[in-house]
C-alpha cells in the first residue's frame, strides 16, 4: 500500500525520525528513542531544548499579550535594542523574524546609505563564494550560489561575488563610482564553516574606509556566543558599520535583527522600511530573557573552555583517521570536519546507529553547532560515535 501523498511542498528531505521533546541537548522522537543533539536546529538552540528561563519568560507574555503590530510602540524593544548596543559597535536595531529578513534589512540600509548621501548609483556589494545569507530574493543574489539563483529569473543588479580570503579578488571587483559596501560571514557556516582570518577582515574594513563603503557582518550563525564571544567578528578587533544576526539570539524562538551606527542607517528614516510581526511581544520577552543568559558574567568562559576541549577532541579524531579528515575547521562551537568520503552518509549513520544529530555544509564538511550548554560528557560520546563511524569505513575497506 502507497504512502498517502503529502501536501508539503517537497523542497526538504528530512530522515523518518519525528521529533516531540526535548530538553537539554537531549531530544527525543516519537518512538521515545534519545538522540544526541550536536546542531542544535543549525545553531538555533543556544541554551538548549526548551530552558527553563525562555520557557518561563514565554508563558508569562503569551498570558498578556501577543501581537500589536509595530504601529504602537512593544515593550521589550527598546530593553533589548539598548543591550544590543550595549555590547556591540551599533547605535541603532531594527527587530526581525529571520536571518533573511535582517540580511534583507542590511542590504537595503547600505545602498539607501549611499541614496542619502546624494549618490544612488552606488549600488554594487561584493560578496563571497561559498557564502550563504538566506533564501529570500536579494539574499540568494548577495550570496550567488547558482544552485540558489538558477531558475528564478535574471539575477538583480549590484551583487557580485569575491574568492573568500582573497583580498585581490575583492579589489578586482571596485568600481569606485559604484562601490556600496561588502557582506561576509565571520565564520561561513553552508559554505564548509570556513573562518575568515582577522588580516583578511582588516583587509575588507579598510578597503571599505578607503572607498565610503560599508561593511556587512551576517552574524546569523556565528553570532550569540556561538563562537565563545559574543558576536564573533569581536575576535579580529574588526567592527563592522551593519550586522546581521538572528538563530541563536532567540534561543528557539523565531526572531532576528539588524544593528548598525547610527551614520550607516541614515538612510533608513519612517516608512522606508517595517514588518508586520519583528520585534512582537513574545519575541521580545524570549529574546530578552535569551541575551540575558548569553550575556551573564561567565557564561562564554564556560563556552570557550567547553568549545576548546571540542576542539582538540575533534583534532584527535583527526589524527585518529588521517585517511578519512582532511581538517578540522570553525571556531568555538561551530565547527567542522572536511571529509574524504560524503558527510551526507556519516551524518545519516550518527543519526541511525549512534543517536548523534550533526549537520552537514558545502565543500564536503559534516557540521556541529550543538547547544552551548553542551558537557564534556555528551562531548565524549559524540567523539566516540564518530570515531565508530568512521572506523567502519576502515574495516568495511579492508574487509
Amino acid at each position: 500500500m502507497t504512502a498517502p501523498e503529502s501536501h508539503l511542498l517537497p523542497v526538504y528531505a528530512p530522515p523518518e525520525q519525528v521529533f516531540v521533546r526535548g530538553e537539554g541537548c537531549w531530544i527525543w522522537d516519537e518512538k521515545g528513542d534519545r538522540y544526541l543533539d550536536c546542531i542544535a536546529g543549525i545553531a538555533v538552540n543556544a541554551l538548549g531544548h526548551a530552558p527553563p528561563v525562555l520557557q518561563k519568560a514565554l508563558n508569562e507574555q503569551a498570558g498578556k499579550l501577543w501581537h500589536t503590530s509595530n504601529m504602537f510602540k512593544i515593550a521589550g524593544q527598546s530593553t533589548l535594542a539598548d543591550k544590543y548596543t550595549r555590547d556591540s559597535f551599533a547605535d541603532v536595531v531594527f527587530f526581525t523574524n529571520s536571518g533573511t529578513e535582517a540580511i534583507e534589512g542590511c542590504l537595503k540600509t547600505v545602498r539607501k546609505f549611499h541614496s542619502a548621501n546624494s549618490q544612488p548609483e552606488r549600488i554594487d556589494i561584493i560578496g563571497f563564494a561559498g557564502s550563504f545569507h538566506g533564501r529570500s530574493y536579494a539574499a540568494i543574489n548577495a550570496a550567488g550560489n547558482p544552485s540558489y539563483v538558477e531558475g528564478f529569473g535574471p539575477r538583480l543588479p549590484g551583487f557580485l561575488q569575491a574568492q573568500f580570503g582573497d583580498i585581490e579578488s575583492v579589489k578586482a571587483l571596485v568600481n569606485k563610482d559604484t562601490f556600496a559596501g561588502i557582506i561576509i560571514e565571520p565564520v561561513q557556516g553552508e559554505g564548509g564553516v570556513r573562518e575568515a582570518a582577522p588580516e583578511f577582515l582588516k583587509a575588507l574594513r579598510a578597503l571599505c574606509d578607503e572607498h565610503g563603503a560599508l561593511l556587512i557582518f551576517d552574524e546569523v550563525q556565528s553570532g550569540a556566543g556561538r563562537t565563545g564571544k559574543m558576536w564573533a567578528h569581536e575576535w579580529s578587533g574588526v567592527t563592522p558599520d551593519v550586522m546581521a544576526v538572528a538563530k541563536g539570539v532567540g534561543g528557539g524562538f523565531p526572531m532576528g535583527a539588524f544593528l548598525a551606527t547610527r551614520e550607516a542607517a541614515k538612510g533608513m528614516v519612517k516608512g522606508v522600511h517595517g514588518t508586520t510581526f519583528g520585534g512582537n511581544p513574545l519575541a521580545m520577552a524570549v529574546g530578552n530573557a535569551a541575551y540575558d543568559e548569553l550575556s551573564a558574567p561567565g557564561f562564554l568562559d564556560r563556552v570557550n573552555a567547553i568549545a576548546n576541549h571540542f576542539g582538540q577532541a575533534l583534532e584527535g579524531v583527526k589524527d585518529r583517521h588521517p585517511d578519512l579528515v582532511v581538517e578540522v575547521r570553525g571556531k568555538g562551537l561551530l565547527r567542522g570536519l572536511k571529509l574524504k568520503i560524503d558527510p551526507k552518509e556519516v551524518q545519516g549513520k550518527l543519526r541511525d546507529h549512534h543517536k548523534v544529530l550533526a549537520g552537514v555544509a558545502g565543500d564536503n564538511v559534516l557540521r556541529f553547532a550543538p547547544p552551548l550548554i553542551i558537557d564534556e560528557a555528551q562531548i565524549s560520546q559524540a567523539i566516540d560515535a564518530i570515531d565508530a563511524v568512521l572506523t567502519s569505513y576502515v574495516t568495511q575497506a579492508n574487509g
